[in-house]
């Protein structure tokens, strides 16, 4: 399918979903919204990891200010509940790991955007910044919800207050993303580990970060029962067959994601 505001491209379990308004750093607009909602849905339903990235120098400049007329005058509750939320409940629920490829600059919504994925790989020129209160508002798009169970909460508290920019390397060092790389490599990296996930034990990594998400709020005992469970989905598959074989024949395993 043809988007307006996207492009995407499909290879060997990968499908990757690049942001494409570069005129405007990828501003989120209405449109983009509702197609990219739209897209990593579709995706999601064929692939074995989703990867998501910008065109040109941001990965996402946030809300497009310009969309709609007054920005003053935008219902904003409305728009977060209806056009925000699904979108980023797309990102969180996809059925396969999601990378987020944050290429540039990644502000206000578009840093929140990234930081719903599973994995965040960063260029070293890349930057975050929860940059809500410079218009007098309050982070949203997930932000006060991921930020603090990523870097803590005096530093997500900080961040959100100051409205600074948070370097890539900063960001790894916090714990906010999974890395950082040199620019000229980044794009080789971020395709490489989309590939490796495209290649492993899908519906394992599926119940992985199911029991971290859950891990968040169970006591222990919960936790133990939960790990019980899912482990014993993920031991009557196929790629559970084939990882063991493949280990006591001291080869590669060839998963299929089943």
């Amino acid at each position: 399918m043809d988007y307006d505001t996207l492009l995407t491209n499909e290879e060997r379990g990968v499908a990757t979903v690049t942001l494409n308004r570069p005129d405007v750093m990828n501003a989120l607009n209405k449109q983009m919204r509702a197609e990219l909602t739209y897209a990593l849905q579709d995706l999601a339903s064929r692939a074995r990891v989703l990867v998501l990235t910008g065109a040109g120098r941001a990965f996402c400049s946030g809300q497009d200010l310009g969309d709609g007329g007054n920005a003053a005058q935008i219902d904003l509750e409305r728009t977060l509940r209806e056009e925000y939320e699904p979108m980023l409940r797309a990102i969180y629920d996809a059925p396969v790991p999601v990378i987020a490829a944050v290429n540039g600059s990644a502000a206000g919504a578009g840093a929140n955007l990234a930081l719903a994925a599973d994995i965040v790989i960063a260029a070293e020129s890349a930057s975050f910044i929860q940059a809500f209160t410079r218009i007098g508002l309050i982070p949203d798009a997930g932000g006060t919800w991921f930020l603090p169970r990523q870097i803590g909460f005096a530093r997500a508290m900080g961040s959100m207050l100051f409205a600074e920019r948070i370097s890539a390397k900063q960001a790894a060092d916090w714990g906010m993303i999974w890395e950082t790389i040199p620019d000229a490599q980044f794009a080789a990296q971020w395709q490489a580990r989309a590939t490796s996930l495209a290649t492993g034990p899908t519906l394992a990594y599926r119940n992985i970060r199911k029991a971290l998400r859950k891990s968040l709020s169970n006591p222990l005992d919960a936790q133990l029962a939960l790990e019980a469970q899912l482990q014993a989905e993920v031991g009557k598959t196929r790629d559970f067959q084939e990882g063991v074989m493949a280990f006591l024949e001291k080869r590669p395993a060839a998963f299929e994601g089943r």
